[in-house]
């Protein structure tokens, strides 16, 4: 018990029982002291034993005030966003959406909208004259190509790539729990595979990083026995490696040493108590060819099962790069996942934050015309992560080219997490981003499981009724043009015209001006921007 608790505890205690005795032997007004702090005491007794709140769990009596700033939020949301004191983590209204579907009670507001819709930069999804009946089961989307030989059927929203370690044992278990309730997929993130990913039972997506986590050599290389025998497991569906992440492209991540406990050092193979810093980039290969025969290797090991890789886009010269060497090997990935640059639940440098690497539309843009335009597209899959949180922004996704979404942060926001930012510091107060075990214990396993799935199924349902509004009854209707953009206060153009957008081989028979250069200096041989 942490000494704020105990303080929590002892202090009205205390009070409570000095002002009972001076009522006793002086008089009867101490009763007036006595009474109310009898009833904090019994309030804080019941804060630490209840299961839904981890903030009250870890923070009896202090936790209400959490409670009582978001009760005001209609009045105070205005100031928070003016002042933008949640500075790039999603607005308020959108984390409110969040919170309430994952605890069911997600409804509808009178009013209408509070957002000017005449500001540049807003976005629009075109409804029909003629509205189609929604869908009674969620489509799914089959990850698997001609060289897979054990195709598995996505969700249209998943859980992103978060790891054991930056996540406490119980969230992962959560999150997993959760996948396996609602049948969707749960990304390990690169922090290599647990038991807490794979005792519940959900749907995994194993991912590998630079760092190999899970199947390493002593020395930090790729070690094929590891990764084939952990590859076998029931639960993992896909394998996914990961080049890059929204949150800081181009440099690798970091797992501070306090969090590096026994467990952990383990699961990643990683001495116990040491910072653990992923490479920046692989040393299993190290051109475009390289990595389309890596990913081959990797489908083998697996026995057929769905690989491909994660990366923040930068350059589209090297994309076509890639794109050139599955031409030329005669084998491909089955999928990619686009992760904009807005995106990363971990900590990273503010610079690149906020300066490298592609927002998501931009990145989704560029794979999908680049699948597009060298005839890879129908054999290869589209994820796309970076603050997808509610049905609008996944349908939004879906029509700029993606197949499917991942979401991160609204999955936290599920599992209770408050945005504290105190990640790194192994003090997250409610349980979620620690691994001290005490601050861990306040997060209930089958409470934010339930609630992991609830968000995910509202979520996915609210998708599907503005796909029926819009007179979709597919996801593979969707199309940029039927989403808008506001240019300007008096200016509106879909995103079909805001982009160019590549025929089915239009690359292989005679690039357009605007890719020409771009694909003619694409080298299956090296990366380079």
């Amino acid at each position: 018990m942490t000494k704020l608790k105990v303080m929590t505890f002892a202090l009205p205690g205390a009070l409570a029982a000095g002002a009972a005795v001076a009522a006793v032997a002086l008089s009867a007004w101490w009763w007036v002291l006595a009474a109310p702090m009898a009833l904090l005491v019994a309030l804080a007794v019941r804060d630490a034993c209840q299961r839904r709140h981890s903030v009250l769990r870890n923070y009896p009596l202090l936790g209400h005030l959490r409670f009582a700033l978001e009760a005001l939020r209609p009045e105070l949301q205005q100031y928070f966003i003016e002042r933008n004191f949640d500075g790039r983590p999603f607005d308020r209204d959108t984390r409110t959406l969040v919170y309430q579907r994952a605890k069911g009670t997600d409804a509808e507001e009178p009013f209408g909208t509070e957002r000017d819709l005449y500001l540049p930069g807003g976005e629009y999804l075109v409804p029909s004259m003629a509205p189609r009946p929604v869908p009674e089961e969620p489509p799914r989307v089959v990850i698997g190509g001609p060289d897979c030989t054990r195709p598995y059927e996505m969700a249209l929203l998943n859980v992103s790539a978060m790891s054991f370690g930056s996540l406490s044992a119980r969230a992962v278990t959560a999150l997993n729990t959760g996948a396996r309730r609602g049948g969707f997929a749960h990304d390990t993130g690169e922090g290599g595979l647990s038991e807490y990913h794979l005792g519940p039972g959900g749907d995994l997506v194993w991912e590998i990083g630079t760092g190999y986590f899970g199947c390493r050599t002593a020395d930090g290389r790729f070690d094929e026995r590891q990764f084939a025998e952990k590859a076998a497991h029931e639960q993992v569906k896909c394998l996914s490696l990961k080049l890059s992440q929204g949150a800081k492209p181009g440099i690798g991540g970091v797992l501070p040493g306090a969090k590096v406990n026994a467990e952990i050092a383990a699961v990643r193979g990683v001495p116990e108590g040491v910072t653990v810093v992923s490479p920046p980039f692989h040393t299993a290969f190290s051109t475009p060819r390289g990595l389309v025969r890596f990913l081959a290797r990797m489908r083998e090991l697996s026995g057929g099962k769905p690989v491909g890789f994660k990366l923040c886009v930068g350059s589209r010269r090297e994309f076509l790069a890639v794109c050139k060497a599955m031409l030329d090997e005669g084998t491909a990935p089955d999928f990619v996942v686009v992760d904009g640059a807005e995106g990363g639940t971990g900590a990273a440098p503010l610079e690149f934050a906020d300066h490298v690497g592609l927002p998501l539309t931009d990145g989704l843009v560029t794979v999908h015309n680049a699948l597009v335009g060298t005839g890879l597209r129908d054999r290869i899959r589209i994820g796309a992560s970076g603050k997808v949180a509610t049905g609008s922004d996944l349908v939004k996704r879906l029509a700029q080219g993606a197949d499917y979404t991942n979401a991160a942060r609204p999955m936290m926001f599920a599992l209770g997490c408050i945005q504290a930012q105190r990640c790194h510091t192994n003090t997250c107060p409610v349980g979620v981003a620690t691994q001290d075990p005490r601050r861990a214990a306040a997060l209930d396993v089958a409470d934010k499981a339930d609630r992991v799935h609830r968000y995910q199924r509202a979520t996915v349902q609210s998708a599907l009724q503005i796909m029926a509004a819009m007179g979709v009854d597919h996801p593979r209707q969707l199309h940029p043009g039927l989403l808008l953009h506001r240019v300007d206060p008096h200016t509106v153009r879909s995103s079909a015209e805001l982009h160019a957008w590549l025929a089915p081989g239009q690359l292989l028979d005679r690039a357009p001006a605007s890719w020409a250069e771009d694909w003619a200096a694409a080298d299956p041989d090296r990366f380079a921007g």
